[in-house]
């Protein structure tokens, strides 16, 4: 009786772990790197587990009206080796430099919007996402950007530079140069193919990371 109780008990535990996203995920990590990151932790709210993610996403609004974009690259490894299973989830601004909402949104997604992406890299290093060019915020000179958080297998979750747009006029040499280069250079310079808006950027993992190991 008591070892059907337990068992009752195992298989409630494990469709309760299948019902919540995320289940098998966790922040709790022995390797602390980077310096904090607010909002970073949003890297956990993935929708479906870290081993399902592909290393392709498209964004929601991507089928919206705006400047269609695909973003691609190689994740490297601090050898030069192309770095599998690295989670990086990104987030931006809609086409009116607003965090929208559906209004149905939990965690992390009240402050930063539906417009949210993750990706896991695959064998080659690789990820790919598709969404619309991001607008500056309202009434400001900043630049239009992407805010990007990176997840290795065994590390701590950590930021590194938004991906900015080359051709962006609110893109000052000053703000070019006080970039950190955190991961690398985040600045993409974007070619139109037909009505897409095609960008490459390399991100070097622990580059220019405080604390990283």
């Amino acid at each position: 009786m008591v070892k059907i109780k337990r068992m009752k008990l195992s298989l409630l535990m494990l469709a309760l772990c299948i019902t919540l996203k995320g289940c098998s995920q966790s922040n709790k990590e022995s390797i602390k790197v980077g310096d904090g990151c607010e909002g970073c932790a949003a890297v956990y709210e993935s929708p479906v587990s870290f081993d399902q993610l592909n290393y392709v996403d498209t964004l929601p609004d991507f089928f919206e009206a705006g400047p269609k974009m695909e973003i691609s690259g190689v994740i490297y490894n601090m050898d030069g080796k192309p770095a599998k299973d690295v989670v990086l989830f990104i987030y931006h601004t809609d086409q009116k430099g607003l965090y929208s909402k559906k209004g149905d949104e939990k965690g992390w997604a009240k402050r930063q919007g539906y417009i949210r992406g993750w990706m896991k890299t695959n064998e080659k290093g690789e990820y790919k996402f598709y969404t619309l060019r991001p607008a500056s915020y309202p009434n400001s000179n900043n630049p239009q950007h992407i805010h990007p958080t990176i997840k290795e297998p065994g590390k701590s979750e950590y930021w590194i530079d938004e991906f900015l747009f080359d051709d962006d006029p609110f893109l000052t040499a000053g703000q070019r140069k006080h970039n950190q280069q955190r991961g690398g250079d985040g600045v993409i310079t974007l070619k139109k193919d037909n009505e897409m808006l095609i960008g490459k950027r390399n991100i070097y993992l622990g580059k220019n990371v405080p604390n990283y190991k």
